[in-house]
């Protein structure tokens, strides 16, 4: 009898302790979407509600893509390159995805979707996308070369679909697609609540094409948002009645044409120009006031879904998380008179950098690189300068490892 009242004492403590401050973890989820072709210019000048919602939890910043303008990772503006500037958080210069042919990916640049898969293979992975090829091609689904990555739910597709989204020169056609492809990812989340998603709509980017800036691109858009509502109440959902928490970061591939909107693709600042917005807590002041790019979404999702990305992989992502502390940003490096002068923007004033230098790309073909520590200086420095005379080389890989951050340089000759 002593020994049954000892077992239901400890019943009952150890269920008040669960009850106490919610000690019980919430299960994490992400979902990004992209909504293709939208400058920032547009998505501000509109009414946008559900964004407006979206934001008002978290934050709206204006980002960028494309890469270094006039630099060795300077990126076309198209939108599977985009794209895979997201998923892998690097630029064309890596992932070698340099138009919408998707001719060669260079998988040894994993998604974020095989890093998940990777460490949480039992954790539900899905993509709902107006476009198939971002599941087949980018993603690389069942491919050897990317692990023979296994989506646990995708619907995609409809494109090829004549028969139910008969092509009318219009686009309207476009527009039920995107349409079945939010609700179905709305549906799905309500239900099954995968850990990782991606939605991906194609409507806006055909009106921009079709009108440039006009009233036919901006209905879309504002479709848009709408559809965004659904998404975002969806979540809601989940949040209110399951044991969840969830982030979402809704942003666009590339801006348009600076002349009339129809175009894209240069290196023109309003084509460069993007946005994000995001339900997240704890955005950091790079988020706010850094012209973050499309390449920090990933490595920020990594953060918030405690994926581990492995040092080799860590030193080759171009992205630096938009939420909690950085230590640093904004890297350059130049060679002058055999000397390597390197400098970062400093975000946090605590700890050292580690200036670390290979003179190969071996990670490129799969391979490894060997780095040498060539310097230790504090973060608050903002630069190192490093004497490459006896290392003569044509290429300089640069990693300044931080305490909370990796920032990374190529320097070519």
């Amino acid at each position: 009898m002593k020994y049954c009242l000892v077992l239901i004492l400890m019943f009952l403590t150890v269920c008040t302790k669960s009850s106490e401050g919610g000690s019980v973890q919430k299960t994490r989820k992400a979902i990004f979407v992209i909504v293709d072709g939208i400058s920032a210019d547009v998505i501000e000048k509109l009414n946008t509600p559900h964004l407006d919602a979206i934001a008002n939890v978290g934050g709206y910043t204006r980002a960028h893509v494309g890469g270094e303008k006039g630099g060795y990772s300077q990126t076309p503006t198209i939108s599977a390159v985009g794209y895979n500037s997201l998923l892998t958080g690097t630029w064309v210069n890596k992932h070698n995805v340099w138009d919408n042919d998707i001719a060669a990916p260079n998988y040894n640049y994993w998604t974020i979707f095989r890093f998940f898969k990777e460490q949480y293979p039992q954790k539900k992975a899905a993509i709902f996308s107006s476009w198939e090829d971002n599941r087949t091609k980018l993603a690389g689904e069942n491919l050897s070369a990317t692990g023979h990555l296994k989506l646990d739910y995708y619907f995609d597709g409809l494109e090829h679909d004549t028969v139910n989204y008969p092509h009318d020169k219009q686009r309207a056609f476009m527009h039920q697609i995107d349409e079945a492809v939010v609700n179905n990812a709305a549906s799905y989340l309500k239900k099954e609540a995968p850990d990782l998603s991606w939605v991906y709509l194609e409507y806006t980017d055909d009106m921009g094409h079709m009108y440039g800036d006009s009233p036919e691109f901006y209905k879309a858009v504002e479709l848009m948002d709408n559809q965004m509502g659904r998404l975002w109440e969806a979540i809601q959902y989940r949040e209110q009645n399951y044991n969840e928490d969830w982030v979402i970061y809704i942003t666009t591939d590339h801006g348009r044409s600076e002349n009339n909107g129809k175009g894209h693709g240069g290196q023109s600042d309003r084509e460069r120009s993007t946005w994000i917005v995001t339900n997240a807590k704890g955005l950091n002041n790079y988020f706010k006031t850094g012209n973050p790019g499309v390449v920090d979404i990933m490595p920020t999702l990594a953060a918030f879904l405690n994926i581990t990305i492995p040092r080799e992989h860590l030193m080759e992502i171009d992205g630096i998380p938009l939420t909690g502390t950085i230590s640093a940003s904004a890297a350059n490096a130049k060679l002058q008179d055999d000397k390597l002068q390197i400098t970062w923007k400093t975000e946090s004033k605590n700890g050292k950098a580690k200036i670390w230098l290979a003179t190969t790309n071996n990670f490129k073909e799969g391979g490894k690189d060997s780095y040498s520590l060539v310097a230790t200086v504090p973060v608050a420095q903002g630069k190192a300068v490093i004497d490459v005379s006896r290392r003569p080389s044509a290429f300089y890989k640069i990693v300044i490892e931080t305490p909370d951050n990796m920032l990374n340089r190529w320097v070519i000759r």
